[in-house]
């Protein structure tokens, strides 16, 4: 995306994924940050970045490298220089980052919610129906919820899979809310209860990753950083750090509060749906031990087929 700011007056290079949905995030953070600063927009410079994730839409993430290929080549614009932030949705962003590297900031969370798109709800969709979604922890809930139904495989930005459902290559599909409402797609399917449909780890969040040593960055960053939302995402990836999971392990988590207190919700299923386990804890934020008790209780808990896919690399 062209910048017209002269060197002088540029003061943020922002390093995107192509996608329009990662557009409008780095788009809402460039808002923040010129609202936050009295800048101009063209101060802060979109730099779209193609990342393998986008590149690849034929197979599931996990079969080919996990969350990593959402990260990696901005990964590699930070450590070269060649961009100052990578605005990340923090969904898929591994929960072990580079040590070199540190979200800077954290946008107030969006709607956590997961939309059903082709039936009003759950209970509504056809006996037999076709279920598309390429995530293990929806197709997992889905199956859970209804054994009878079918899940396949479906790949591809919002639009694609809109476009996909509306060709009939299934029946239903779930997208994030978040999301959504970023693509002013709003009302276009039956958003979800949280306490009955609990989210993935740090849906509706945007990070600002940073190199830790870019100090003049990181003062910038630190005004859009949203407290509350912090003690949340932070409580969130700390479980999913503790768990071991991977791309292929079924796992919700939710926490809700924030700086004066966090409660998580979590709940690890089997791939098949058949089997899950689920518990709740409150603790103080920040706290990275109350995480990981409940995470080390759950698997305790949990037969055989839910800890197969745990324990493996975040």
């Amino acid at each position: 995306m062209p910048n017209s700011a002269s060197p002088s007056d540029l003061k943020l290079r922002l390093g995107t994924r192509r996608s329009p949905l990662a557009l409008a995030q780095a788009q809402e953070a460039r808002d923040r940050l010129c609202a936050a600063h009295g800048w101009n927009e063209d101060q802060v410079e979109l730099v779209p970045v193609m990342a393998s994730g986008d590149k690849i839409q034929d197979r599931p993430l996990a079969d080919i490298g996990g969350k990593a290929l959402w990260t990696k080549e901005l990964d590699a614009w930070l450590a070269e220089g060649r961009i100052d932030v990578a605005v990340h949705s923090l969904k898929d962003v591994e929960t072990e980052r580079p040590s070199e590297l540190t979200v800077g900031a954290i946008l107030p969370r969006a709607d956590v919610r997961d939309v059903l798109l082709g039936a009003p709800s759950i209970g509504a969709i056809a006996h037999g129906a076709t279920v598309g979604t390429s995530s293990p922890r929806r197709a997992a809930q889905m199956l859970n919820a209804r054994p009878d139904l079918k899940v396949i495989g479906f790949r591809g930005n919002v639009a694609t899979r809109m476009a996909k459902l509306a060709a009939g290559e299934a029946d239903v599909t779930l997208l994030a809310a978040a999301g959504l409402e970023r693509l002013g797609e709003t009302g276009v399917g039956a958003p979800l209860d949280v306490s009955e449909w609990p989210p993935a780890a740090s849906q509706g969040a945007i990070g600002l990753e940073c190199r830790n040593d870019d100090e003049a960055t990181l003062v910038m960053l630190a005004p859009l950083d949203d407290a509350d939302t912090r003690a949340q995402i932070t409580a969130e990836r700390a479980f999913l750090l503790a768990l071991g999971g991977t791309c292929h392990s079924p796992v919700a988590a939710h926490a809700t509060g924030g700086e004066d207190g966090v409660t998580l919700t979590a709940i690890l299923f089997s791939p098949d749906g058949v089997s899950k386990v689920s518990g709740v804890a409150s603790f103080a934020a920040g706290d990275s031990s109350a995480p990981a008790m409940l995470a080390a209780k759950l698997l305790g808990e949990a037969p055989s087929s839910v800890t197969a896919v745990f324990g493996g690399a975040g």
